[in-house]
């Protein structure tokens, strides 16, 4: 039987004096239940996995930073935000801030704007051997890192590969000590990570790609748009979504680079190519550890990632402009 027509006039009468266009809801049946009950069996599992394994350690974490002591003699600081306030006065802590920054401000948009470029050259469908192209460029970022971590340092060693090749060219007199001065050794580890992670980027940028209308190209070039005008003006806008998404997930990973400090230089010379998580590692697991501190940093991390992810965000999605 048809609800609607089974309303009562006066009840019609009484919802239009109410504004309300629709009849009052009437309650589910004993299967639109049964369903409501099903899905929340298959959600609750996995919800209270997300909580208890995610969220109370966030919980937790936080209420740890502002906390002060060390092994199980912790008690709240005194003021709340002590860790807090001592980090804007630890010399450490702002170098690893300054050069996590330094790595993101010149690692990412090499990376991405290599791997672009690499992604519209194999993407073109006249190309031969487009398969062992796109793999041979991916593999870096399924190597091993302790292994790639160890083929660099001998790399970049005092008696290594790159400085014999740039003695035998005449472009420096002695070796240089890469791993062993502040900007080589940043310089190191900016190439490691392009090296490492342009290919993982790229299939980003090849999968939208072979996404977009041919069409559009075509119309194009059909106007009379060159090759650039073609790739800036239709290619790049269309990419747009897979361009933020990439700029957010790089973004965020090296704010919390970690692996490339600590496998390839150890932070030195003198703390100089230390990442923040690596200066994090170091509070809470080697020499006087001290967890208050620590999570005190883990949350000015995660601050910065939130909005830093936000602020592009905002910038790259002009969907309501």
């Amino acid at each position: 039987m048809n609800v609607a027509a089974s309303v009562s006039p006066s009840v019609s009468l009484w919802n239009k004096r109410r504004g309300r266009s629709k009849p009052p809801r009437t309650r589910p049946t004993k299967s639109e239940r049964r369903r409501n009950l099903t899905g929340w069996v298959f959600i609750i599992p996995a919800a209270s996995l997300i909580t208890i394994m995610s969220f109370w350690p966030m919980v937790r974490a936080f209420l740890l930073s502002l906390q002060t002591g060390r092994g199980s003699r912790m008690s709240y600081a005194e003021p709340l935000w002590m860790n807090y306030r001592r980090l804007l006065g630890d010399d450490t802590f702002i170098m690893t801030l300054k050069t996590t920054f330094i790595y993101l401000i010149i690692e990412v948009p090499i990376m991405l704007g290599l791997a672009l470029i690499l992604a519209v050259l194999l993407n073109n469908p006249n190309l031969r051997f487009k398969g062992l192209y796109r793999t041979a460029i991916f593999l870096p970022c399924a190597v091993s890192l302790v292994s790639y971590s160890l083929v660099f340092r001998t790399l970049f060693a005092n008696e290594g590969f790159v400085n014999d090749m740039l003695l035998g060219l005449g472009i420096i007199d002695s070796p240089v000590n890469w791993l062993g001065q502040p900007g080589t050794a940043r310089a190191v580890i900016i190439i490691g990570l392009i090296w490492r992670w342009t290919g993982y980027n790229m299939v980003f940028y090849l999968a939208g790609l072979q996404n977009i209308d041919p069409a559009t190209i075509e119309a194009a070039r059909i106007d009379g748009a060159n090759a650039w005008q073609t790739f800036w003006h239709v290619t790049v806008p269309q990419l747009k979504p897979m361009i933020l998404l990439t700029a957010i997930m790089s973004t965020n990973g090296t704010l919390q680079l970690f692996d490339e400090s600590w496998n390839l230089t150890r932070g030195g010379p003198a703390y100089t190519s230390m990442s923040m998580s690596h200066y994090l590692y170091e509070l809470s697991f080697l020499k006087s550890p001290n967890f208050g501190y620590a999570s005190a940093l883990s949350y000015v991390i995660l601050v910065l990632v939130a909005v830093l992810a936000l602020i592009q965000m905002k910038v790259g999605d002009k969907r309501d402009a």
